[in-house]
């Protein structure tokens, strides 16, 4: 295998690897929110399964509008069986959710009538069906109304309780373990003893990443420059994780140790190093049906790459298909190609009635350690090898972070 491939290649080989989606596992509904369903939801039955009245009003014969009066024969309340036949120059008084009584086919509203004893008079006319809901309006019979892997939310939720599904059948949730590397890396409110010490951001920012993916996280910490410790780290992590991720010690210095400690390991080497910026050091290996992701030390860069291929191995074992929300957006300024690899810069993506627009304001430059460029609502401009640099107004293509 060569040591640096280019990205198409890096995820094809990653795709051709995947080996299973995540088993699934039956939830309550009340439970599910945020969950990926693992079926798709089928309609077992029309919603309505009766014509029913869209609002408050009285179910009539259309052309009986035509009459002085329509007497009312009866009164039916949402929830309310009927067994009473509106025929020519009657009604029955209908409230919204009601079924339409049998022989009824339109439904005019209060406010369209006045009521002269048991009588109404018809002040303004409606079309024929006004306000009856069709059978199967809502859905039919047979028809999938939510799709396999598709996230839960409040629809969602609705959807399903109408169905009377009192448990969910949604992927289980991956999990993943996060372990930064490095004896110059501060734990949160562990103390400096010296000035080349720097605070800990990659496991947390990797953390929430992969949580806002729908994966479990188990956060490890930080673990020194001893290739003993990191290998070990490693291999206990891998005992309960689908997916290991380690951040630092895959570049070519002398304590870069982690991909040391892969090599020392029984693993099958998918990618030793990509034609990216950032990111080109990433190790990616696979132990049985697991994998481990070894990404750049660089905070920027191991963010990057997280969202390059950490992200869409994790959708693909919850059954989502999209890899990267892809929008093309026009540029508001020029942007200049930096290297020969596919890049892939932080950029502000903004969405007006005109249609996506991106620019480069306060985007700082500089090496992969700048963090603060995925702030406010960030996005990547993602340039292939053999694109070159962009224009103002031109057409880039850009991958949505959030």
């Amino acid at each position: 295998m060569k040591k640096f491939i280019s990205f198409k290649e890096s995820i094809e080989i990653l795709e051709n690897a995947f080996c299973e989606e995540v088993e699934e596992e039956q939830l309550f509904l009340n439970e599910s929110l945020g969950r990926v369903l693992a079926k798709d939801i089928v309609a077992k039955g029309n919603s309505p399964a009766f014509e029913t009245s869209g609002m408050d009003g009285y179910a009539i014969k259309f052309e009986d509008q035509e009459m002085d009066k329509i007497k009312i024969i009866d009164k039916l309340p949402a929830g309310t069986a009927n067994t009473i036949e509106v025929t020519n120059g009657t009604c029955i008084k209908t409230f919204t959710g009601s079924l339409m009584s049998k022989g009824a086919d339109t439904l005019i509203p209060i406010e369209n009538v006045e009521v002269d004893g048991d009588c109404i008079i018809v002040k303004e006319k409606v079309s024929k069906g006004f306000s009856v809901r069709p059978v199967g309006e809502n859905y039919k019979d047979g028809e999938i109304l939510i799709k396999k892997g598709s996230k839960i939310s409040f629809g969602e939720i609705g959807v399903m309780a109408g169905l009377n599904m009192v448990k969910v059948p949604v992927k289980r949730k991956p999990i993943v373990s996060v372990l930064a590397t490095g004896s110059e890396i501060l734990e949160l409110g562990e103390k400096q003893t010296n000035i080349s010490q720097i605070r800990s951001t990659n496991h947390y920012t990797i953390e929430a990443i992969i949580k806002n993916t729908g994966a479990d996280v188990h956060n490890m910490g930080v673990v020194g420059d001893n290739l003993a410790d990191i290998k070990d780290a490693i291999l206990n992590a891998l005992e309960f994780s689908d997916i290991v991720v380690t951040t630092g010690g895959v570049s070519v210095g002398d304590y870069d140790f982690v991909k040391e400690a892969i090599k020392s390991m029984d693993v099958e080497m998918l990618i030793g190093g990509v034609v990216i910026k950032p990111g080109m050091h990433i190790k990616i290996v696979k132990v049985g049906k697991k994998y481990i992701f070894a990404l750049p030390g660089f905070p920027y860069s191991s963010a990057v790459t997280a969202f390059l291929y950490v992200v869409p191995l994790i959708k693909r074992m919850l059954g989502v298909d999209d890899k990267y929300d892809i929008v093309w957006a026009k540029m508001k300024e020029d942007y200049k190609k930096r290297s020969k690899k596919s890049e892939f810069t932080a950029v502000n993506l903004t969405y007006t009635k005109e249609g996506y627009f991106v620019d480069l304001k306060g985007k700082k430059s500089g090496t992969s350690a700048i963090l603060t460029n995925i702030l406010h609502n960030p996005a990547l401009l993602w340039i292939e090898v053999d694109e070159g640099g962009l224009k103002k107004g031109d057409l880039a293509r850009i991958i949505r972070l959030v």
